[in-house]
């Protein structure tokens, strides 16, 4: 799967919240590829915990793991998220989702791209029970959706505090295209903010580049 400007941007955020949190426990729901885990890894002291049911990606995972230097903190497991909730009895400091998107479009051809884009497999209703099960009452968890879905995430998310919501569009001429949701298990103050990518078509604007410096080399 590709490495994606959005994912990258979520995977930073989520990081910065992680390590003012100081979280010691991690768990990366639907790693994919890794990507989300290893920006953490990269921030955190945490034992990071990735749970993936597509075989090729959490073999991938393995490998892009097994090749960094924080690989003695990351653990994969190849299973679907209700599954390991079943057998898991542990809870997180804080969950990181990024979830399957797509769930009325049209369909690829390829599988592996319809079980990655497509809620067919887990549904925002059975990821929200989930969430319940793996949280206590100090953790937190983030969630990259596409802006058209974050106002029905926030209404099945009634037993969470909403902590800051953040509104991603590509450019100043763009509409917005994802949300960044941070959720904790305590009332709090609602934060919310509104990023632009790319302040011109050559550009990043200053928000991204100080969000993502510390991951990609040419900024």
């Amino acid at each position: 799967m590709k490495v994606t400007t959005d994912a990258c941007l979520f995977g930073a955020w989520s990081a910065a919240i992680c390590r003012h949190l100081s979280a010691n426990s991690i768990l990366d729901i639907g790693t994919g590829t890794g990507l989300l885990s290893l920006m953490l890894a990269q921030k955190t002291n945490a034992i990071i915990h990735a749970v993936e049911v597509d075989e090729n990606a959490i073999t991938q995972a393995q490998q892009n793991f097994q090749k960094s230097c924080w690989n003695n903190r990351l653990q994969t497991h190849h299973s679907s998220i209700q599954l390991f909730t079943q057998k898991n009895n542990s809870q997180f400091d804080f969950v990181i989702i990024n979830p399957p998107f797509y769930q009325h479009d049209l369909k690829s051809s390829n599988k592996q791209k319809n079980m990655a884009h497509h809620s067919t497999l887990l549904s925002l209703e059975e990821l929200i029970n989930c969430i319940k099960k793996l949280l206590h009452s100090k953790s937190y968890f983030s969630i990259l959706l596409p802006y058209a879905r974050a106002d029905y995430f926030l209404q099945l998310a009634k037993d969470f505090y909403l902590v800051e919501r953040v509104n991603v569009k590509q450019t100043p001429n763009h509409t917005y295209f994802r949300t960044m949701l941070l959720f904790g298990m305590q009332p709090s103050i609602v934060i919310e903010k509104n990023i632009i990518i790319k302040q011109s078509e050559k550009k990043y604007s200053f928000e991204f580049t100080e969000l993502l410096k510390n991951y990609y080399l040419y900024l």
